[in-house]
This record gives C-alpha cells, sequence and structure tokens, in this order.
C-alpha cells in the first residue's frame, strides 16, 4: 500500500514560489500581488517578473528623485530643461507594462483555474 505524503501547514500570505532576489518595496508588492492572483511558477515566468518587480522599483526609486526636485530644472541663466529622470522612469515602467503583457497577465485572472491565462507567452 502507498504511503501518504505528510501534510503541512502553509502560512496565509505564503502564496506561490518567493522571489529570487530583493526586489525592493514596491516590486515586492508587485510580486506579492500577481503571486496571489495568477501564480507564476515556471522559471521564465518568474524571472521575467522579478525582473519588472525589480524595474518597478527602480522607476518608484526615480519618481522619488523627480517629486524632490521638481520635473524641470534651471540652469543658472534660466534655461529649463527636463529632468534627466524622467526618461529613465518612464522606460522603466514602460519595461514592466511590456513584461506583465508578455506573461499574459494583463487579462482578468480566472477564478477557478490556477496559473497564468491561456496563451500568454512566456
Amino acid at each position: 500500500m502507498a504511503k501518504t505524503p505528510a501534510l503541512t501547514i502553509v502560512e496565509p500570505g505564503g502564496t506561490g514560489p518567493q522571489p529570487p532576489r530583493d526586489l525592493g518595496k514596491p516590486g515586492r508588492a508587485l510580486w506579492d500581488r500577481v503571486q496571489a492572483e495568477y501564480d507564476v511558477s515556471d522559471v521564465a515566468g518568474i524571472e521575467l517578473l522579478a525582473q519588472a518587480c525589480t524595474a518597478l522599483s527602480a522607476a518608484e526609486a526615480l519618481r522619488e528623485e523627480i517629486n524632490r526636485d521638481g520635473p524641470v530644472l534651471r540652469n543658472r541663466r534660466g534655461s529649463v530643461r527636463d529632468h534627466p529622470a524622467l526618461k529613465h522612469e518612464l522606460a522603466a515602467r514602460a519595461f514592466v507594462v511590456r513584461t506583465l503583457t508578455k506573461l499574459g497577465l494583463n487579462f482578468e485572472p480566472l477564478r477557478n483555474a490556477a496559473g497564468r491565462p491561456p496563451g500568454s507567452i512566456a
């Protein structure tokens, strides 16, 4: 007769795999929300999600700098130019959106099915 596997206790909030590296606070929040809704568990999906989460943390750090300095900077002669971090913040946010779309996470999660929606490209 087959031996019954031992049961383990799962702590609340321990949904899905843990991130492969430190993602920063905004990135970790995104990781937790995505894992709670979609359960990304394949190797490529985990890495793509980790990259997106890292980029989100970078974008939020850049936004803090922009908010502190202002969206435009003036030189000594009074001419105005865009804050140099604006383009980097936009690029990081665009990367996050593209990556989440590539993972197929731009669709409503199926409440009764585990994993990502069918037809996602990873």
